[in-house]
């Protein structure tokens, strides 16, 4: 096995050569997309998100699970080809590649996906506005809202980030990888790390900006108080992808993928007391606005542990049963799963539209909602994926 005290600097630095795909990032990247579609189906009939006049609190559940992790993982999953990507193909040629495969996507579902999603929401108040005059309030008065996308330009930010810190010094996210390769026997100790340091991150911002903060500037937006927590996963990503990523903490005979069930119950705990401090909120100190510091700093450890443990839960299933049928389920969607990101938004809520006015059960109307949003931008992508040179993009 290969230890932290048997792995020179220069192997750590090594630039990394072409290799087949990881089939187990490969499977949890697919199921985060399907996890996405089903965070917008179901939001409707929530607490959280009750546009709806029906609901169902298991629904609840599952959208303070999802939104605790789900966008922090993606940015994780994305840092581990970025630093040996700029390695490989330089920064400046990683950065045309990333403009086209982020830029062009966001600007385009800026401009069309996201406007007919929120249509539908607009169509529901205001029937008497047609799409033309909807579409250029949007664009030229605003609001204009991101929807999902927002993930995209904070990614490529990322990125450009990630590009000068290379050409400062390639060597720069070293520790990370070395903790990486430590942790192929020692995962706790990486757990421990990156809980400590995304929970420093997560921290301050939280606690100054509250959970209802955005920074918004025309379709750019994002969270205030996440920024520093996706930059912080993006990062610890990049690290393991340095060098060697095979034989660190992601080594499919590594040890994290044997301890399963300690990640579940380092993701179950917490995850319940944030119940208990969602309860304490509502029944206990009447909701106020702002909420106590304390309050928030509470919040802020379970959510940042519930995240990191989920994480390695997740990652440590698709590593363990790597080979097994029920994960195979998930190849053949492996290659559309961006473009269903990029495309299932106003399917979902004109879905959710079409079922306002039927009097069915929360649980009929997101089921449905759900499967013919997976049916229906996975159509949509593979039509679009068709189009010479699409495949570039999505």
């Amino acid at each position: 096995m290969t230890s932290i005290s048997t792995v020179g600097h220069a192997d750590v630095s090594a630039v990394p050569q072409a290799k087949s795909r990881n089939l187990s990032l490969d499977r949890a990247r697919t199921f985060l997309t399907l996890v996405v579609l089903l965070h917008h189906a179901v939001i409707p009939y929530t607490y959280f998100g009750h546009t709806d006049p029906t609901s169902f609190f298991g629904f609840d559940m599952i959208v303070l699970a999802t939104d605790s992790f789900f966008m922090a993982m993606f940015f994780f999953l994305s840092g581990l080809f970025a630093w040996s990507g700029i390695a490989r193909k330089g920064p400046l040629s990683y950065l045309a590649d990333r403009l086209l495969r982020l830029g062009l996507p966001f600007v385009i579902c800026a401009f069309t996906v996201i406007p007919l999603a929120y249509y539908a929401i607009s169509l529901r108040h205001h029937p008497e506005i047609g799409f033309s005059e909807y579409w250029w309030n949007m664009i030229t008065k605003g609001p204009w809202p991101s929807g999902p996308i927002w993930f995209l330009w904070v990614l490529l930010s990322f990125d450009v980030v990630a590009c000068i810190l290379y050409r400062l010094s390639p060597n720069l996210l070293d520790p990370i990888n070395r903790l990486s390769l430590h942790g192929r026997r020692r995962p706790a100790v990486f757990f421990a790390v990156m809980l400590a340091v995304t929970a420093a991150f997560y921290i301050p911002g939280l606690v100054h900006y509250g959970h209802s903060s955005w920074f918004e500037f025309g379709p750019f937006s994002v969270q205030h108080g996440r920024v520093m927590l996706y930059a912080s996963y993006f990062f610890f990503g990049a690290g393991i992808g340095v060098a060697q990523m095979d034989r660190g903490l992601l080594a499919a005979e590594g040890r994290m993928a044997k301890v399963s069930w300690d990640w579940m119950v380092l993701a179950v705990v917490p995850y319940c007391l944030l119940w208990v401090l969602i309860f304490i909120k509502r029944e206990i100190l009447g909701n106020p606005s702002p909420l106590p510091d304390w309050y928030e700093v509470l919040y802020a450890i379970c959510f940042t542990v519930f995240s990191v443990a989920i994480m390695f839960l997740i990652l440590a299933f698709f590593q363990r049963f790597r080979q097994s049928g029920s994960a195979k389920l998930l190849d053949p969607m492996q290659a559309d799963a961006y473009g269903m990101f990029l495309v299932h938004y106003p399917i979902a809520l004109w879905l959710q539209y079409w079922l306002f006015d039927y009097e069915l059960p929360a649980i009929v109307k997101a089921t449905i909602g759900f499967v013919l949003t997976v049916a229906a931008s996975w159509a949509l992508t593979r039509a679009l994926r068709q189009i010479p040179g699409a495949t570039r993009v999505l």
